[in-house]
């Protein structure tokens, strides 16, 4: 377009546009709205990420959409401005046009750098004016989401509290997979061809045997490693999981998506980078898994090596497969009096138990035959790097400290041991041994591996989204249920610390 010539509003939607996500204004959604022509230069380089991430168009489409489309054929019949006429000129497939002649590559190239020049852009979560490359990565963001969700048929084992959360985390451009009894999410995965998605701890023991037997694939869903504030055993929604189609990430018996991550990523520059920005981030935010503690810190004794060991659950499934053989807290304790005999160890117990929802307490006086100090609603992050060293079997908290540069000794086999990182106690797994760098492993276990749902606008986002989130007190109101599961646990609490009063 030349200097002076007639701007004309463009009759098309932007190139660059947000998936219709359901139950969200699109108002709210949007990352682009039409404008006027403009004279904005688009760089080459923008339409090769564009390439590279396959957004554009309606690529959440699923096999509908124009990156499916034109991969599948050597060419297409199209007009210059269409979608998918578009997407060919960056794929190199031919385009024909209605008089049945090639159109040139060079026009396709400079029309898409049109309609994209002709769109303001925004970032969803705030509202920002943002330039067309950010919007790109946006998209590629939530592509890859969606992606991850293609051919799930049904779902399972997932508590009605969080079905409202589940229906956008598992939402694949089209459709959200339906709730189902385990029978039902079988039968259905089957018929259709398709995947199931379980809750790992709320299906029956003999789904995994009966969806092998009809030749069902399975796709594990848990809590992510950051989370809306509050615990899950309290009713709270995540605002993280993972959904892998391999394993699981506390499982150390079998493979699963993030442990191959960790072993064959090849780690960009630019992710590394990413990477290390957020781990800064959350850690100057003080976001942790379980939200922040206000009590003070104890006092810790000056010239003797000190050791903080992280009570878990103790039927909580990443003790059961990830524990190395170590059962529950007393069995943890012991070994970590017997790795470190001449510290002082203080013992954190872990909140769900404290609060009475889960299984794991432990009498004061059983944890002061090992340890020298129970801590209870200190700043956790502050204590940990306030020690010489953190103890863990197989708790994110080991994690956290690592993003932190503080020096883990670690019992069992949780995902981030056995990769150079950690002091490592228990029997190497054949599968790891890669020495990775500590940002290579933030950026797998928190940018490529999770998804993350943001408290504000109920869109995919992704963890620094999520960090700002938490950061800043955003989380879902507090229910009915809430309350009442909060009012349970302070109930079994008090009749298991009088039961302990009695016993003496």
């Amino acid at each position: 377009m030349t200097a002076g010539a007639a701007r004309q509003p463009l009759t098309f939607p932007p190139f660059l546009r947000s998936p219709p996500f359901p139950g969200i204004a699109p108002s709210v959604a949007t990352i682009s709205e039409a404008a006027i022509e403009c004279d904005g230069e688009v760089a080459d380089d923008l339409l090769d990420l564009i390439r590279d991430a396959r957004v554009g168009g309606a690529f959440w489409a699923g096999a509908n959409d124009p990156w499916t489309q034109v991969a599948q054929v050597q060419s297409i019949k199209a007009s210059a401005d269409d979608d998918v006429a578009l997407v060919a000129g960056l794929l190199d497939v031919p385009v024909i046009g209605q008089d049945g002649v090639r159109i040139d590559p060079a026009m396709l190239h400079a029309t898409l750098k049109r309609r994209i020049a002709a769109a303001r852009y925004r970032d969803c979560f705030s509202g920002a004016p943002v330039d067309a490359a950010q919007a790109v990565a946006q998209l590629a963001d939530w592509r890859r989401h969606l992606d991850g969700n293609r051919g799930i048929a049904a779902a399972c084992g997932m508590a009605f509290w969080k079905r409202e959360a589940m229906r956008h985390f598992l939402w694949d451009g089209q459709r959200s997979p339906p709730f189902l009894s385990a029978p039902q999410g079988v039968r259905r995965a089957r018929y259709g061809r398709g995947a199931l998605a379980i809750w790992p701890s709320r299906v029956p023991p003999t789904l995994v045997a009966d969806a092998q037997a009809q030749g069902v694939q399975l796709v594990r869903v848990e809590d992510g490693f950051l989370r809306s504030r509050g615990l899950g055993a309290a009713l709270h929604p995540p605002g993280s999981i993972v959904v892998d189609r391999s394993g699981i990430y506390y499982n150390a018996l079998a493979a699963n998506d993030l442990e191959t991550l960790l072993a064959t990523q090849d780690f960009s520059p630019a992710l590394v980078e990413r990477a290390a920005r957020l781990r800064a981030r959350i850690c100057a935010s003080g976001v942790t898994k379980y939200g922040q503690d206000t009590g003070r810190l104890p006092d810790l004794p000056t010239g003797r090596r000190t050791v903080l060991a992280i009570g878990q659950v103790d039927d909580d499934l990443s003790v059961q497969l990830g524990g190395a053989g170590v059962v529950g807290n007393l069995d943890f304790l012991g070994q970590v009096r017997r790795a470190e005999p001449d510290a002082w160890i203080i013992y954190r117990p872990h909140p769900d138990v404290e609060a009475g929802h889960r299984k794991g307490h432990l009498a004061d006086a059983t944890v002061l035959t090992y340890a020298d100090a129970i801590d209870r609603g200190s700043p956790l992050m502050a204590l940990v790097q306030a020690v010489d060293e953190v103890h863990v079997l197989s708790s994110l908290t080991g994690f956290e400290a690592l993003m932190r540069g503080c020096r883990v000794t670690v019992h069992g086999m949780p995902f981030y041991a056995g990769w150079g990182l950690t002091r490592d106690l228990a029997s190497p797994v054949a599968r790891r041994g890669r020495q990775l760098l500590l940002d290579e492993l933030v950026a797998a276990a928190l940018i490529l591996y999770p998804r993350y749902l943001d408290p504000v606008t109920r869109l995919p986002c992704g963890p620094e989204v999520m960090t700002d989130r938490l950061a800043n007190g955003a989380v879902p109101p507090t229910t009915w249920l809430i309350r009442l599961r909060s009012m349970q646990g302070k109930l079994r609490r008090f009749m298991t610390l009088t039961a302990e009063y009695l016993h003496g």
